[in-house]
């Protein structure tokens, strides 16, 4: 497990000479072993907020706590450990995954970066990662082209697994995915953080995709953070006209994210 704590984070528009801010000041934190659902409009700042808690964008002001230990300040060991402990799964698998490579290429590549494995724990890791997002193993030898956009989304997952993160960062990770695709990855997602003790940071802009998976829910916008309250609190009683907009103007996933639908 995982914790996770952000204070007073800024992160600056590149080029910009002005106070304009893509992160204006944030301050959040996941406990270990939860999940915070990141809410907003494209262009909030959610993905430049993920982007500075893992190295990718520059901080301009604040801190990041992975642990109690601060992230900015790390030597190539602390990195690669962050790396480890801290994966980032994105938007869209197209440009994710190699498509010269095969699932099972994918997942092997990812699952020796930091350990050794014969060709016998490589096969049965493969497989152990696939059945953990809901694939058949017998999928391992396709490569990207040859799967569902669902399917791809699920690769991307178990590489990011394959080196047993106590963080998952999942960036609009089903908005490219048809309705009936996201419910099921949004299941697996929820059932993940919870077989695995993982922490999770669920990043979207559809307010009751994000609840469904999350304990507690903050709302993005402008760079800043706006309402954070528990889950049932934002659905029940939200208390920002802004988290009203959204709850009321994207329809509900209803039943069939609580149904144990196929893994497309």
């Amino acid at each position: 497990m995982t914790r996770l704590q952000v204070t007073d984070l800024t992160v600056r528009h590149p080029g910009s000479r002005a106070a304009l801010a893509a992160v204006d000041g944030v301050s959040l934190e996941i406990p270990s072993g939860t999940t915070l659902g990141l809410v907003g409009e494209s262009g909030s700042g959610k993905s430049s907020l993920a982007g500075a808690i893992v190295g990718l964008v520059p901080v301009h002001g604040g801190r990041v706590l992975i642990d109690g230990r601060e992230a900015r300040t790390r030597t190539v060991r602390d990195r690669r450990r962050l790396g480890r402990r801290v994966q980032v799964v994105l938007q869209d698998p197209d440009t994710a995954l190699d498509p010269r490579m095969t699932a099972r290429q994918t997942l092997v590549e990812a699952a020796t970066v930091f350990r050794r494995l014969d060709r016998a724990a490589r096969s049965e890791r493969v497989s152990e990662l696939l059945g953990l997002v809901g694939l058949d193993p017998r999928l391992a030898d396709r490569l990207p082209r040859q799967l569902s956009g669902g399917q791809r989304q699920r690769v991307s997952l178990a590489r990011a697994l394959a080196v047993d993160p106590g963080l998952l960062i999942a960036d609009e990770i089903t908005s490219a995915l048809d309705v009936s695709v996201q419910a099921s990855v949004l299941n697996t997602i929820r059932a993940l953080q919870r077989r695995l003790g993982l922490s999770v940071l669920f990043i979207g802009h559809n307010l009751p995709a994000v609840c469904h998976v999350s304990d507690t829910v903050a709302v993005m916008r402008h760079g800043r953070i706006v309402e954070s309250a528990p889950t049932e609190t934002i659905l029940r009683a939200p208390q920002h006209p802004y988290t009203r907009t959204l709850l009321a103007s994207v329809p509900s996933l209803g039943t069939s994210t609580s149904k144990a639908a196929a893994h497309p």
